[in-house]
């Protein structure tokens, strides 16, 4: 009977660790929405090194990330660094603004349905996943580091994590034809929109 629990585990184990995409890898298509009616393609940032958070706006833990994230962004920001934070909790749409002025957060953050949230992270719709997901993409659109959906790494929820992780991926070069382009911004965006 012990071999049999043994064997379930071990299969179970195994199990989530196939489930959980490898890294380095290419990070897939993924439209951020705004408030203001606008969306944003993720590869509009290619050549910046990214820390795409995805988080919910009544989490305590998003909350006081997306703050420290707003501070490393003031002190990296100049040298390629750019947070990005994606709210996809129930109606996030509707508290996202005030997510950004009550916690002064001064990146962008926008909002997503959960299906394309946990399509870009690879994790299964049945599995568990913890708030905030943390996800870093460097110059050339690769995701070099992803939380593990439990964040059982906790060290990849810290901040001295995150300035070794923007540290090493800003002196890194980016392709050439990326390294010239500016990411688009909202408002352009927005005027490309019918």
């Amino acid at each position: 009977m012990h071999l049999v629990r043994a064997a379930v585990v071990l299969f179970s184990m195994a199990m989530l660790a196939a489930a959980i995409p490898p890294v380095p890898r290419p990070a897939p298509d993924f439209d951020i929405r705004f408030t203001d009616g606008t969306q944003l393609p993720l590869r509009s940032y290619r050549g910046k090194v990214v820390a795409l958070t995805f988080i919910a706006t009544t989490c305590p833990h998003c909350q006081h990330d997306s703050q420290v994230l707003t501070n490393l962004y003031a002190e990296y920001g100049a040298r390629g660094f750019q947070p990005l934070g994606v709210a996809f909790n129930p109606m996030a749409n509707l508290y996202v603004q005030d997510f950004v002025k009550d916690f002064g957060i001064k990146h962008p953050v926008g909002f997503s349905p959960l299906e394309p949230v946990i399509k870009f992270l690879g994790i299964s719709t049945m599995e568990r996943y913890v708030y905030p997901q943390i996800v870093w993409i460097d110059r050339k659109g690769i995701i070099r580091s992803q939380t593990p959906p439990l964040g059982d790494d906790t060290k990849m929820m810290l901040e001295p994590y995150w300035r070794e992780m923007i540290e090493k991926l800003i002196k890194e070069p980016a392709e050439a034809a990326n390294a010239a382009k500016k990411p688009a911004t909202r408002s352009a965006q927005a005027k490309k929109t019918p």
